[in-house]
């Protein structure tokens, strides 16, 4: 109780008022099996030097790219963070004790914000964006409501090509919001344009794809775009922002929502987080847009300046009239990401994604010399990942080589059993030429 400022009296108190006798009844929605009803093993505390020892130890269970050589991908990726990227998000002018309703306190951090919006814009085609999202699963959720919200309807048709893990989420948000969700089927690895077409109707709110998708592989957005449209549905396009230094912009092909994961953008893979969601669409649904805007503005004496717009404060405090309840952003790796891109430029960026492209179709090329291994997904253009197919169980081929230090990719088995010979592989721009043919060399070892 050394932490906990109430008494016995207290608590006690608190429960009367809400009509409950005790904490356990309070809680009686949790299952008795999931309960602890003994103390906790929790050892003895420790001084700092002996802490940080300890702390030490358990870190280095970790299999971290710091030590291992690393192919993992599916959504979270390890791109280089120029030295400037932390230099800078760490000056006092980005610094704010809250949000900055506050313009004349935070013109710093409300300038950083308005420019990452503007390279948002610029890298996905679009008109608005936001002043980012917790993370691409939860901007695509958020997306999907709010296409509900504009267009009146509750059915949301969502390809299974996209991230699994973003398809748990959204599926949470509209059971919630009692929205109906319809999954297309894939078809050798790309949304099922037969399937596609058979699902959306006039009930259909919006049609979801992802590009590159779950399997790395590029879907084509002009006929889903074509077809979501016909029926009036909204068209919601997932991207790795990265791509879109090689791939044209999902704007131009008429998309009406853009989501994505800006984690690659400067930020490090932390084992998962903090993520950043990106978030754009068309000028015509700022005002249904999810989370915070900055605009630019002149003050009394006509000078520039930032402030928070075009939304209302229901968004946060009133959940009956908002149409999110998403009241914040990731305004430090939204930062990360301005000074990333800034530090680039765009010759830079797009000399990023090009990098990353041949790393991954050299590691392809390299891994299917192996005998029995074969590209899953032959006939369709990829980005970054790839699928192979193995002749054995994916999952003990990637235990065999973690022996090696080497993270080989992601098993796909447990997210479709049809695909448990299956490996998702990444190679972006920190890969070397050289890591690659060590991989090929260790995953050779391990199938012979």
């Amino acid at each position: 109780m050394r932490y906990i400022p109430h008494t016995e009296e207290d608590i006690q108190q608190m429960l009367d008022v809400i009509g409950v006798s005790s904490i356990r009844e309070l809680f009686r929605d949790i299952p008795q099996s999931l309960l602890i009803d003994y103390p906790l093993d929790v050892p003895p505390a420790l001084d700092e030097h002996a802490l940080f020892r300890r702390l030490n130890h358990l870190a280095s269970q970790n299999a971290d790219t710091a030590r291992y050589l690393s192919f993992l991908g599916a959504g979270a990726y390890d791109h280089f963070i120029p030295s400037v990227v932390g230099t800078i998000i760490s000056r006092g002018e980005f610094l704010s004790a809250y949000t900055p309703y506050q313009p004349e306190a935070s013109q710093g951090l409300l300038q950083s914000i308005f420019e990452f919006q503007t390279m948002v814009c610029e890298l996905t085609g679009m008109e608005v964006a936001n002043a980012s999202m917790y993370d691409v699963s939860t901007a695509l959720a958020e997306s999907a409501l709010m296409a509900c919200n504009l267009t009146g309807r509750s059915k949301v048709v969502v390809s299974q090509s996209i991230h699994p893990h973003y398809r748990q989420v959204l599926r949470t948000y509209l059971w919630t919001n009692s929205r109906q969700m319809v999954e297309v089927p894939h078809s050798e690895g790309l949304t099922d344009l037969s399937a596609l077409e058979t699902a959306v109707d006039e009930q259909t709110a919006c049609v979801m794809v992802q590009t590159p998708n779950f399997f790395g592989l590029i879907e084509s957005l002009e006929p889903l775009v074509e077809r979501a449209h016909r029926h009036k549905a909204l068209m919601i396009t997932a991207v790795d922002p990265i791509a879109l230094g090689v791939l044209k912009p999902p704007g131009e092909y008429g998309v009406d929502i853009v989501v994505g994961e800006g984690q690659g953008l400067g930020n490090a893979m932390g084992f998962g987080g903090p993520m950043l969601g990106l978030f754009a669409c068309k000028m015509e649904y700022v005002r249904r847009i999810p989370g915070r805007i900055v605009g630019q503005t002149t003050d009394v004496e006509g000078r520039r300046g930032y402030v928070m717009t075009l939304r209302t404060r229901e968004q946060d405090i009133r959940r009956e009239k908002a149409t999110s309840n998403i009241c914040t952003n990731e305004a430090l790796c939204a930062l990360a990401s301005t000074v990333f891109l800034s530090a680039l430029g765009k010759s830079g960026f797009r000399e990023l994604s090009e990098t990353c492209t041949q790393k991954a179709h050299y590691a392809a090329e390299q891994l299917c010399q192996i005998p029995g291994v074969s590209l899953r997904f032959p006939n369709a253009p990829f980005y970054k990942e790839f699928v192979l197919s193995l002749p054995t169980d994916a999952d003990t081929v990637t235990e065999r080589l973690l022996e090696r230090q080497i993270i080989a990719g992601l098993p796909l088995g447990a997210y479709e059993p049809s695909l448990k010979h299956c490996l998702l592989v990444c190679a972006t721009e920190t890969r070397t030429r050289e890591e690659i043919d060590t991989f090929v060399g260790a995953l050779s070892e391990v199938l012979s």
